[in-house]
């Protein structure tokens, strides 16, 4: 069934939408998430002290679901989640030494639980037209930013135990980047779109 403008996401704009070449379009579009999920998860920076790092995976994972709509969302971070499970160094802070289920299992195990569950909720919106408005994208993101850390809270609680600052290790150090981030795509999404626009006007 065909898509309607109002309910389309970004990457459904452009390109073939039926047939053969929607799935190559398709195919591509989640090599170039995960890979962009990759290059994002290794921009990071450490915080002292906390097991888990400031990087613009969040950024990406938010984006990527908003682009692409949840079912496409979804199957680039499936994707990018498999590649990591079996091995692949392209989570935050695996290394060749430390990766795969080991990796995941540990400090960083709820966000990686959030980041699938934020690209569905932001695809979702998305589908509703929430990415074509600057004030639904921020609250889009903020719903977005919120499934996120729930999980990788409760998981950094279990872990390490709900004595330790779980709160300081895994939420306030990355309120100000978050919000940054947060600005960034409200403004990004809907000016995609105005661009789009101007190019079919």
């Amino acid at each position: 069934m065909a898509t309607t403008t109002t309910d389309r996401v970004l990457v459904e704009a452009f390109g073939p939408d039926s047939g053969t070449m929607l799935r190559v379009k398709q195919a591509a579009l989640v090599v170039a998430g995960i890979a962009i999920l990759a290059i994002c998860a290794k921009i990071k920076v450490p915080v002292p002290g906390s097991p888990v790092a400031i990087s613009m995976a969040t950024f990406a994972v938010l984006s990527i679901g908003a682009a692409y709509g949840p079912r496409l969302g979804l199957a680039t971070i499936m994707g990018y989640m498999i590649l990591g499970m079996i091995g692949f160094d392209i989570f935050q802070s695996s290394t060749n030494e430390l990766n795969g289920v080991s990796y995941m299992m540990g400090g960083t195990g709820g966000f990686l639980l959030g980041y699938v569950l934020a690209t569905l909720a932001l695809g979702m919106l998305a589908r509703r037209g929430w990415d074509k408005s600057v004030g639904k994208m921020a609250m889009a993101m903020l719903i977005g930013n919120a499934v996120l850390y729930i999980p990788g809270l409760l998981w950094l609680g279990q872990v390490y135990g709900w004595e330790q600052p779980i709160l300081a290790w895994g939420l306030t150090p990355f309120l100000f980047g978050d919000a940054l981030k947060l600005a960034l795509a409200a403004v990004l999404l809907p000016g995609l779109w105005a661009l789009v626009g101007r190019a079919r006007g």
